[in-house]
């Protein structure tokens, strides 16, 4: 077993003048400061990477900057699925009795510290070096096709798309670091700029500054009883060109594993925080993981299902499509915001029950995928 003894969030948007080290220290700081923990009492550092500071050894460069001298580092590079991915090593380390708090941090100035070709550039490298690069798409391009087909599949609309931003919009409105606090409406997603259709502007996460941590402990360090239940992985694929059909994606197969190692099922779910980097994403993991049927999470919407005080709360904080989207640190936003709402600290955004939480994240193009059951224990 392993704890989640506490968590750190920066605001996302604009951090004019920190670099990513400083981001990462400023959430490090702040997750150490909620355990109740020393610097000194960090034996193990998981960092994501950053394509910033693409630093081939960034966990020791983040540990020597911080000031810690861990037992065990190490960096992981799995994509929008690295911020669980970590948390699940993290888990297995205090778990093998390898460390005894493992801080886990990433961060990233990507909005004021990147070009916006070099981001483009980056993020381009996900495709195959021969097939897809050549061609000039980029992530977006990518998830574009994607949404054609599952529109075509399950008769999905654009409009049913508009409503998971409408959505998430409406979640970051109540909460102070969110990087938009404006609502929007299905009309306004639908005239957004076009980006790579179907998808358009609204449809999409933005490029922020910030950064996230949280720290994996053997043991309760304080009065915070999160613990991880179970976890589990799967890789179907890593370019789109080679990806299984829509029906044997990874969620599934992920999410399969963790209810096996858990004992758990979807109906014991109580608040869920699910990859959101577009809104074919969202639509796609909330029927992949079965919270909604096929074709029908938009529907869900639009009844409420996953309001704050729905039937099954989602991503209370905004999500990526919102809250804003730094690299990895980006994600694991979603669990720091499930632990503030599974210890009763969300402030206005809290729901009525938070006991036992699914987090799922997603890497590439639906390539890599994390699933992951939390649990309020006493």
């Amino acid at each position: 077993m392993s704890f989640i003894t506490g968590v750190g969030l920066t605001p996302f948007g604009r951090h004019d003048g920190s670099s990513s080290l400083d981001l990462m220290s400023k959430a490090a700081q702040a997750a150490l400061d909620d355990a109740g923990l020393k610097r000194s009492e960090i034996d193990g550092i998981l960092c994501g990477y950053s394509t910033v500071s693409p630093h081939i050894m960034l966990a020791t460069v983040f540990a020597e900057h911080f000031g810690i001298r861990p037992s065990y580092a190490h960096a992981v590079q799995v994509g929008g699925a690295t911020g669980l991915a970590m948390t699940m090593l993290a888990h297995h380390l205090v778990d093998a009795g390898v460390a005894r708090n493992v801080l886990v941090v990433a961060g990233e100035n990507r909005l004021t510290g990147q070009s916006r070709d070099a981001s483009i550039q980056a993020l381009a490298q996900v495709g195959h070096p021969d097939y897809e690069v050549p061609l000039g798409p980029t992530i977006p391009a990518y998830y574009g096709l994607v949404a054609n087909r599952y529109m075509h599949e399950y008769g999905v609309t654009e409009e049913d798309l508009a409503e998971f931003a409408v959505l998430m919009r409406a979640h970051a409105c109540t909460h102070p670091g969110a990087q938009f606090h404006d609502p929007i409406t299905v009309a306004d997603v639908m005239a957004s700029k076009p980006v790579a259709m179907p998808l358009k502007l609204l449809d999409c996460c933005p490029v922020s500054d910030g950064g996230a941590a949280f720290v994996i402990s053997r043991e309760r360090t304080n009065e915070a009883g999160v613990c991880i239940r179970g976890c589990a992985q799967a890789h179907t694929h890593q370019h789109v060109t080679t990806a299984p059909g829509l029906s044997e994606l990874g969620a599934e197969i992920s999410i399969a594993r963790a209810m096996e190692a858990t004992g758990l099922a979807i109906s014991d779910v109580r608040y869920a925080a699910i990859y959101d980097s577009f809104t074919i994403t969202l639509a796609m993991l909330l029927e992949d993981l079965g919270l909604a049927g096929r074709g029908e999470a938009a529907a869900r919407v639009r009844a409420g299902h996953f309001d704050r005080d729905g039937a099954m709360p989602l991503n209370t904080h905004g999500g990526l499509l919102s809250y804003g989207h730094c690299g990895v640190g980006g994600a694991m936003a979603h669990l720091v915001e499930t632990h503030l709402q599974m210890t009763g600290r969300a402030a206005s955004r809290q729901v009525r029950d938070a006991s036992i939480a699914l987090l799922h994240g997603d890497g590439g193009v639906l390539s890599s995928h994390v699933s992951m059951f939390l649990e309020r224990v006493r």
